[in-house]
């Protein structure tokens, strides 16, 4: 497998090229804009798959216009690009905030916890409705190119060190990271779900949610929901630090379970 990576200088993506060079996977990093036509077109030379990372990650990094278009013509044209090359398997970054709750400023609660793939959506802001365009845009490659593409959604995501920072700021405000479950996921187990999704039996567009194995705050999950999100329905029972994020679908369809928690010393 040879595979050209998108945004491969980025947080997700230096460890995404990390993890397939340690696999003697041959990479290719995309040297331009992944809006450009001919450069994506150029770089997906002899590739056999695409990771698709670059993107503004938050609406404060430009007008909600360039947000937007920047993002869902960049994943359009990486999926166009890879259908016309004859490439059938495109692993993209969506976002826990792609229902829109997360970042909406009228602050609504979650529908319900765990959050899920199918949570209902509520979006005010251009980067979660270019995150749910990438999704739709994904089973659009899917079903008119034949594509196999995973959208994966990513919740926080940084080195474990980086991490520790976020959960001592979420300590002092617990309230601010509930709409999104207080999920979070290290760096390297995001690239080890990429792997897996390169790799897992899969045909069509699907959409996977992601976290660790435990929330952001060392303090049990009841005890968060019951203080910060009384209101919110919980629809299964959940013990200990339990997250907040249904893994189902990263578990059954790619294969993946997270190995690192923040809260554990690494061996």
């Amino acid at each position: 497998m040879r595979v050209l990576v998108t945004g491969a200088a980025g947080v997700i993506g230096s460890a995404t090229v990390r993890h397939l060079t340690a696999a003697d996977v041959p990479v290719v990093a995309l040297p331009g804009d992944a809006t450009d036509e001919a450069g994506v077109g150029a770089a997906l030379a002899d590739c056999d798959a695409v990771v698709h990372l670059a993107a503004l990650a938050h609406p404060s990094l430009g007008t909600p216009r360039r947000v937007f278009t920047n993002n869902v013509v960049a994943t359009f044209t990486v999926l166009a690009q890879a259908a016309e090359h004859g490439v059938r398997r495109v692993v993209l970054a969506s976002s826990v905030n792609a229902p829109g709750v997360a970042m909406n400023p009228h602050l609504p609660l979650p529908a319900y916890f765990p959050l899920d793939e199918d949570l209902p959506v509520d979006i005010a802001d251009a980067y979660s409705l270019s995150k749910q365009v990438d999704e739709t845009s994904a089973a659009m490659a899917a079903r008119a190119w034949g594509m196999t593409v995973v959208a994966l959604r990513f919740p926080l995501v940084r080195s474990r060190a980086e991490l520790a920072g976020f959960a001592e700021k979420a300590a002092a405000n617990p309230a601010e990271a509930m709409r999104t479950g207080w999920s979070y996921l290290t760096v390297d187990d995001a690239a080890r779900a990429i792997m897996a999704a390169l790799t897992a039996p899969l045909t069509g567009a699907h959409v996977v949610g992601l976290s660790a194995a435990d929330t952001l705050l060392d303090v049990p999950t009841r005890e968060l929901l019951d203080r910060y999100a009384p209101d919110v329905h919980c629809r299964q029972s959940v013990t200990g630090t339990a997250p907040l994020v249904d893994t189902t679908r990263a578990r059954e369809l790619l294969g993946f379970v997270p190995r690192e928690s923040i809260h554990v010393e690494e061996p």
